[in-house]
């Protein structure tokens, strides 16, 4: 199973935000959309990825100064991606071993999506729970 199925499944379309939008603004749209981490995007182009926790980690250090960030400020620049062939264990991996939750999809350039480790576990247990009825035919004789 690859991200393409989980993109599938999922509304068209992402949230983002542009480099210069102000922290005020973007808890605002984490809020308003319950999610936990935008885009960001120049024009068409993904430059950055700012989460809830990048957020939360300044106003820790220095918390009257903080909304009045950019996303430029605080964002990750140039997030490590993935493509739609991309497969859900290989998406998994990264997240996990590069600490992430969320994963931009990138096809020939274009983003096209944006996938959480929600959704890669969702997708890993579907695909477990596919496996295992499968072999429960087989071995049950219902080829």
């Amino acid at each position: 199973m690859n991200l393409s199925h989980i993109l599938r499944g999922k509304p068209a379309g992402f949230i983002h935000v542009a480099p210069t939008t102000p922290i005020r603004d973007v808890v605002t749209v984490l809020a308003e959309k319950s999610i936990g981490a935008v885009l960001v995007l120049e024009g068409e182009a993904l430059v950055g990825i700012l989460s809830e926790r990048d957020i939360v980690r300044r106003l820790g250090q220095e918390a009257g100064h903080t909304l009045d960030l950019t996303a430029a400020d605080l964002m990750t620049p140039n997030p490590i991606t993935a493509t739609p062939g991309t497969t859900v264990e290989q998406a998994m991996e990264t997240m996990t071993d590069r600490h992430f939750r969320h994963l931009p999809i990138v096809e020939q350039g274009r983003l096209v999506g944006l996938v959480s480790i929600g959704d890669v576990v969702k997708a890993r247990i579907e695909q477990h729970q596919h496996e295992v009825e499968s072999l429960r035919t087989y071995v049950g004789g219902r080829v």
